[in-house]
Order: C-alpha cells, then structure tokens, then sequence
C-alpha cells in the first residue's frame, strides 16, 4: 500500500517554524479502492476557541479557525480542498479555476481527537472527489488569532515574494505521484 508523508516546517513565506512540524499522512484506505485515507498529526494550540459547529460535520469558513488543509490539484486547474480542524469538524471544497468554488461542504467521514498538546485527525476521503489527473499537491496549517494569527505552509513562496499569505496561488504546488493511489472514478462532481 502506498503511503505518502508530508511535513510542515514552514511558514507560508518559507521561516522556519517555531514548533514541531504538522505530519499529513495519504494512503490507500486499507483494501478500500474508493477511498484515500488522511492522517493528521499536528501541535494543537487552542487557538481561536473552537468553531460552533457539531464535530463530524462540515463548518462553513472553516480557515478562519486552528486548521490543517490539503489541496490536490488536477487538470485545467481543478482542485479538491480538504479542510480539517482539530475540534473535529471539516470543509471540503471542490473549485474549478484559481479560487472558484463550485461545490462546498462535502461530505467527510471525519474523527479528530485532541491529546494536550498534540491533536490528531482521520479523515476518508471519496475517491470520486479528486479531480481528474491529480499530480500536485499542498499543504497549509493555520493558527492563532488577530496579529498573532501565524499561517504555515508545505511549499511556500519565496521569501519577501508576496505581503500577504493566499493558499490558492496553484503556481507552488509540487509534483506527487499519486497514480498507485488515486484512482480516477469518473463522477457528476467532475463533469
């Protein structure tokens, strides 16, 4: 079974971090070819305080609170967001084009669990949800809040490039194999 591991140790424009790194986990769901498997293992800061939402659900904004998200990009620029926060709950975002929701809270089979300082999440992701020709990936962790509001990144740009973070600039997104994994299943979220 293919697994794919991805650290965290930046922030978005390429600082170190000043903690341990956030660990993303892929890989086939155990004989189940019509899903992926994320594992999530990440510092829990507790802040902000936790979203209103119910945990196993989809959160509206969820970026907005302690998040860790995974974007996988397809042709013509067709990505999957996967949002998920250490409260338990989700945002999982299809977008067609830099940005252009075109389907959001997707349903997630989704557990989180928060143990001190550490907090863990699993989520199954439908293999029907990934774009088409999915060959590059990001990663992004977000916490804090107002001035102290700090956002990490898996490829970030290039020191002093932007003044602002945006997690939707496609151009830093790396190559990955995913073809032992990700297996294309034509679906109505794609067409």
């Amino acid at each position: 079974m293919t697994t794919h591991v991805f650290q965290i140790k930046t922030q978005w424009h390429s600082s170190p971090l000043d903690h341990r790194p956030i660990e993303i986990r892929l890989s086939g769901n155990h004989g189940n070819d019509k899903s992926i498997r994320m594992e999530v293992e990440a510092p829990f800061f507790n802040d902000p305080p936790a979203p209103k939402g119910d945990p196993g659900k989809a959160f509206p904004q969820l970026w907005d609170y302690e998040v860790v998200e995974a974007f996988f990009l397809g042709e013509n620029d067709k990505y999957l967001e996967v949002e998920l926060c250490p409260h338990g709950q989700h945002l999982v975002l299809a977008l067609n084009g830099c940005r252009n929701i075109f389907k959001d809270e997707l349903d997630l089979e989704y557990q989180a669990t928060i143990n001190g300082d550490t907090w863990t999440g699993v989520a199954t992701i439908p293999m029907h949800y990934f774009p088409p020709n999915t060959t590059k990936f990001n990663a992004y962790a977000i916490h804090g809040s107002a001035d102290n509001r700090v956002y990490e990144s898996l490829y970030p740009v290039e020191p002093g490039m932007f003044s602002q973070p945006d997690f939707h600039r496609l151009q830093y997104f790396k190559d990955v194999d995913f073809k032992d994994m990700i297996k294309f299943t034509k679906s109505d979220l794609w067409t």
